[in-house]
């Protein structure tokens, strides 16, 4: 393939192919007879299922975009195990579900490998569900990071116990909040107990000492506006906070609209002030403020 061609016809920079373009083996997709009962498992909505089933890779898809799938598969295959973060290729709307459910045979013999159980499989991988529901209501904003955050599943780098997600890391487990309820305390507590005892159990070559945690939910701004016993300062107080450095080619404002408000567009006049945390985030962003991403840690062993 003519990448300089592949990137004209794909309408996208040619470094964003350029990258994909080595030798490595990709992986088949599963029969697309199968494809329902997976999507299940992975809490596929119903409406982004029958949108995965319609759009299929098939004889329909472009050489140039069927190549692109052939390739992002081997990118993403080729890390396995992997825990940092990787673009798999260009920023197309959903393409990449496809190389996902191509590398599920993959990432569940690693898990098989590591003793994972098949609950925390599944569960872990069933992110996808929930972040194709995500894009759909961001109206497809949201989508170049999803695929890029899914290849953490996609190579058996990130797990999900109980309330929070645990990336692993160089020296620390690093904490995320999906979108599944109150962060209570009792439920972080839980969630992180839990992590205690899945690592040394699974990974044993790989100590922690420390769970750490970036995010605009650290934010200490947020105590200006939230009272001392919610849930959100609660967590906040379980971190030391590393001094504050602007994150290059990271808006903390639009950090905040994309996950607080899965938008990326509506204006702030518009947004919904339903909760404690959304009236303060808009107050906050309306009285001329910004919003800060705050990294923070705290030992494993409490």
């Amino acid at each position: 393939m003519d990448l300089d061609d592949v990137a004209a016809r794909l309408g996208v920079p040619v470094d964003q192919v350029e990258r994909l373009a080595g030798d490595g083996p990709s992986a088949p997709l599963p029969a697309r007879s199968d494809a329902p009962e997976l999507l299940d498992r992975l809490a596929v909505r119903p409406e982004d299922a029958r949108e995965i089933l319609d759009d299929w890779p098939s004889e329909r898809w472009t050489p140039e975009l069927r190549w692109l799938l052939d390739r992002s598969i081997a990118l993403v295959r080729a890390d396995l195990g992997g825990y940092d973060w990787l673009v798999p290729g260009p920023e197309l709307p959903r393409y990449f579900v496809y190389a996902y459910l191509a590398l599920l045979d993959d990432v569940r013999g690693y898990h098989r490998e590591h003793g994972i159980p098949d609950a925390v499989s599944w569960t872990t991988l069933a992110d996808l569900g929930r972040n194709l529901a995500v894009d759909r209501r961001m109206k497809g904003e949201g989508w170049p990071v999803m695929q890029s955050w899914l290849t953490l599943h996609a190579r058996g780098g990130l797990y999900e116990l109980g309330r929070l997600q645990f990336q692993r890391g160089h020296k620390s487990l690093s904490l995320h909040i999906p979108e599944s309820g109150p962060l209570t305390p009792a439920a972080v507590d839980a969630s992180l107990a839990e992590a205690r005892a899945f690592f040394p159990r699974h990974f044993p070559d790989e100590p922690y000492a420390a769970f750490s945690c970036g995010s605009w939910l650290l934010d200490p701004q947020l105590r200006d506006y939230l009272p001392d016993d919610s849930n959100i300062i609660s967590f906040q107080k379980r971190f030391d906070l590393s001094p504050y450095e602007e994150q290059a080619g990271l808006d903390c404002d639009v950090e905040v609209m994309r996950f607080g408000f899965r938008t990326l567009s509506t204006p702030l006049g518009q947004l919904p002030r339903d909760t404690a945390l959304r009236r303060a985030l808009i107050d906050h962003l309306q009285a001329g403020g910004h919003w800060q991403w705050r990294q923070g840690s705290f030992p494993i062993g409490g």
